[in-house]
């Protein structure tokens, strides 16, 4: 077997008006994630990681924000996609762990909930998929409640 690891970012910025989507969940909150897709930036980030294991690229070249087929799209739906390749080329996620950077909504209550849907089309459980939540401590962009930030990090084995 073969290991592999693959980091994903993503940022999101915040506005009305829009459904704050994050880890495959909606969370209510005075805005939303803004996006060609639904703006789950912890799932595009987790796109990203799973992408660098197999070595594809990015979430931007497989999924541009030019094509009208993933206007307003869950992103979960772009996660199956990935996982298929993944599948395909014989990979099995090992360990995933991810941290959400936000200043509001907090993310701990509904942490279980994002692991359960992320967990669904991951095909992990426990504590192989990881979710942390940190602010930014009031600097830049997402420290002024104008974005949200994702980070994650796979561990892919293949044959």
């Amino acid at each position: 077997m073969t290991l592999k690891t693959g980091l994903g970012y993503d940022i999101h910025p915040l506005a009305p008006g829009r459904r704050f989507v994050l880890g495959g969940i909606e969370i209510p909150h005075s805005k939303g994630t803004a996006g060609h897709s639904d703006g789950d930036a912890l799932v595009h980030a987790i796109i990203d990681a799973l992408l660098g294991a197999l070595g594809e690229g990015d979430i931007g070249g497989l999924f541009p924000d030019s094509d009208p087929r993933t206007l307003d799209i869950s992103s979960l739906k772009l996660l199956e996609d990935v996982m298929a390749r993944l599948r395909k080329a014989g990979g099995k996620i090992v360990n995933l762990d991810t941290v959400v950077v936000v200043e509001e909504p907090r993310i701990g209550p509904h942490a279980g909930r994002m692991k359960e849907a992320l967990g669904s089309v991951l095909g992990l459980a426990g504590k192989s998929l990881n979710i942390k939540a940190k602010t930014n401590e009031l600097l830049g962009p997402v420290g002024k409640g104008e974005a949200v930030a994702c980070w994650a990090v796979a561990l892919v084995e293949f044959p």
